[in-house]
């Protein structure tokens, strides 16, 4: 596969893993566009509680989830969201945004919104793009060039979170992490769930670096291929 032809990485993945830190780093080393859907789904979580719509009422949010303006940036370096003209890419990482984003995610019209927001960038990425989330090799991009599914203990995954998290407790940061997993992988509509055809990375045992390394070696070998 020549430079010229773009390439779509679809890397998904529960939280802890690395998937973020990894994607930016494989999109900025390889000269793709980078996208954190993850991301999204927390700023139409922002402005539904910034707006008072009730994120325990799926049907005020299913209501509500055509309002909001929402533009993703696509530069792995800085990667800038704004929610009607507002930058939330501080606000959407507080704790009172993180614990509604789950039950705001689940909502099959808010999927819908945001999955074709997804889909529009990716297709227009010049270059291609690394798109990262949980439902991207399954159903946002099921015919992602390459598909990679990261994983680790939840002890490792936990050690990483609280460490973002500046001085959290482990224990609790374990346990919402696993509470978090649980309602991903079980919602109804696209769960957080390994596509057939996707390369599982297990990064508990992996520095940063020897992850982002393996990752970048997968997407220059399916570039080769093609």
């Amino acid at each position: 596969m020549e430079s010229s032809t773009p390439v779509i990485v679809a890397i998904d993945g529960p939280s802890g893993t690395g998937k973020s830190s990894t994607s930016k780093a494989v999109a900025a080393q390889l000269g793709l566009s980078y996208l954190d859907t993850g991301a999204q789904y927390r700023a139409i979580t922002w402005w539904m509680v910034t707006n008072g719509i009730d994120t325990a009422d799926p049907s005020a949010i299913a209501a509500a989830a055509g309002k909001p303006e929402i533009l993703s940036g696509t530069d792995p370096e800085k990667p800038d969201i704004t929610v009607d003209g507002i930058d939330v890419a501080g606000p959407i990482r507080e704790q009172d945004v993180t614990s509604k984003v789950s039950a705001v995610s689940a909502v099959p019209e808010v999927r819908t919104r945001i999955t074709e927001l997804q889909r529009s960038i990716a297709a227009s990425a010049v270059t291609g793009i690394v798109v990262e989330g949980r439902d991207i090799g399954t159903t946002v991009l099921p015919d992602a060039d390459l598909k990679i599914f990261l994983t680790a203990s939840p002890e490792a995954r936990a050690a990483r979170r609280s460490g973002e998290l500046k001085g959290a407790d482990l224990n609790a940061t374990r346990e919402a992490l696993v509470k978090r997993d649980a309602a991903d992988s079980s919602r109804k509509t696209s769960p957080l769930a390994k596509a057939d055809d996707a390369v599982e990375v297990d990064t508990t045992d992996l520095t940063l670096q020897q992850v982002i390394e393996c990752v970048v070696t997968l997407v220059e070998e399916k570039r080769v291929g093609r």
